[in-house]
C-alpha cells in the first residue's frame, strides 16, 4: 500500500469482539489538517482508534499510519503518533514536567532532550507557571491540558485526540478548542479529534468521518457534505399533515417535527424542493411559512445517521 500524501489509510478494516461485530469494512484516508470522528455509541469509534494506534489487530484488511503498517509496525507506530486519552493517565507523586519528559523519553526521546522539550510543550499549553506542581493538584481543566502537553511532547506528525473537552467548563473548553484549532493548522500536525460534542467537532475539523453500525456512513470535507448529502427546508403548514409527511417520506425524505409545529424537511440531493409544494397540493396542505435552511454538523449527523 501506497501512502502517497495520505497520513492514514485504511482499507476493509473488519474487527469483530466474540460475536459483535465492530468494524464492517471501514476504508479511509486522511491527510493534512483536522478530521472529527463521529457516531453514536457502538458505532466503533474506539475500536477504529485502537487499531491505528497499534493496540488491535484487525481480522481483515489492511492500512496505515504515516507508512507503518498497522499489523506489523505498531511499536513504531506509537512511538510516532501523540495520543491523548479520555480518561486521565495521570502519575501520582510527579510534576508536570517530570511526567511530560518521562512521556517523551517513552517515545525515544534522549533525557536532556525530552526534559527540555516537555518545558516547551508546557508553555505553549499554559501549564508553564504550573509545571513544577503536583499533578494530583490540578484542576480538570490543567489535567486536559497536560494529557494534550504529554500527546505533543516527541512533536507527532499525527495526534489522536479522544473526547478532548470532557468534564470541561465553557471557558476551559474553549481553550483546548482553540489549542486543537492552532496545532491543525500552524504545527503541520494533522489531527483526528473524537468526539460526541458537534460543536465542538464543526470548530475545530474541516473534515469529518461519521460512524454507524461499525461503517462509514459519510466521510468528507464538512462544508461540501453538508450541501451534497441533503438540503434542509423548514416550514409551517395548515391542514392534516399525515397524508402530506407520508408522501414525502416515501419520496426519500427525512421528516422532523418540533414542539412549536415547525417542520424540518431533509431531501435527498437528487429532489427538488418542488415535490414539496407538489405533495402539499395533493394532500390539500397549506404551506404558511418556506425557508431553506443553512445545514450544520448536527443535521447532517441526524441525517446520515438516522436519530433525532
Amino acid at each position: 500500500m501506497t501512502t502517497g500524501d495520505m497520513n492514514i489509510e485504511l482499507k476493509d478494516i473488519r474487527f469483530h469482539y466474540g460475536k459483535i461485530t465492530a468494524l464492517d469494512g471501514v476504508d479511509l484516508a486522511l491527510g493534512e489538517g483536522a478530521c472529527g470522528l463521529l457516531g453514536p455509541n457502538g458505532a466503533g469509534k474506539s475500536t477504529l482508534l485502537r487499531i491505528l494506534l497499534g493496540f488491535l489487530i484487525p481480522a481483515q484488511g489492511e492500512g496505515s499510519v504515516l507508512g507503518y503498517d498497522i499489523r506489523k509496525d505498531q511499536f513504531l507506530i506509537r512511538r510516532s503518533v501523540g495520543y491523548m486519552p479520555e480518561g486521565d493517565c495521570l502519575i501520582p507523586g510527579m510534576d508536570a514536567v517530570t511526567f511530560t519528559a518521562y512521556f517523551g523519553e517513552l517515545s525515544g526521546m534522549p533525557r536532556q532532550e525530552a526534559m527540555k522539550r516537555a518545558h516547551d510543550v508546557l508553555f505553549y499549553v499554559g501549564l508553564g507557571e504550573s509545571r513544577y506542581r503536583l499533578l494530583e493538584t490540578y484542576s480538570a481543566g490543567m489535567k486536559q491540558r497536560l494529557k494534550l502537553a504529554q500527546a505533543l511532547v516527541h512533536d507527532p506528525k499525527v495526534l489522536f485526540l479522544d473526547e478532548p473537552t470532557s468534564n470541561l467548563d465553557p471557558q476551559g473548553r474553549t481553550e483546548i478548542l482553540d489549542l486543537i484549532k492552532d496545532i491543525s493548522l500552524k504545527k503541520d500536525i494533522q489531527v483526528l479529534v473524537s468526539s460526541h460534542i458537534l460543536t465542538d467537532i464543526e470548530f475545530t475539523c474541516s473534515h469529518v468521518v461519521i460512524l454507524n453500525k461499525g461503517k462509514v456512513a459519510a466521510q468528507g470535507e464538512l462544508e461540501a457534505l453538508k450541501e451534497i448529502q441533503f438540503s434542509l427546508y423548514e416550514l409551517r403548514t395548515k391542514g392534516e399533515t399525515a397524508g402530506f409527511l407520508k408522501g414525502l417520506k416515501d419520496k426519500g425524505c427525512r421528516v422532523e417535527e418540533t414542539e412549536d409545529e415547525l417542520m424540518k424537511i431533509y431531501m435527498p440531493a437528487n429532489l427538488s424542493r418542488t415535490e414539496i409544494f407538489r405533495t402539499a397540493a395533493l394532500e390539500n396542505v397549506q404551506i404558511r411559512y418556506f425557508i431553506k435552511s443553512r445545514t450544520s454538523l448536527e443535521d447532517l449527523f441526524a441525517e446520515t445517521v438516522g436519530v433525532d
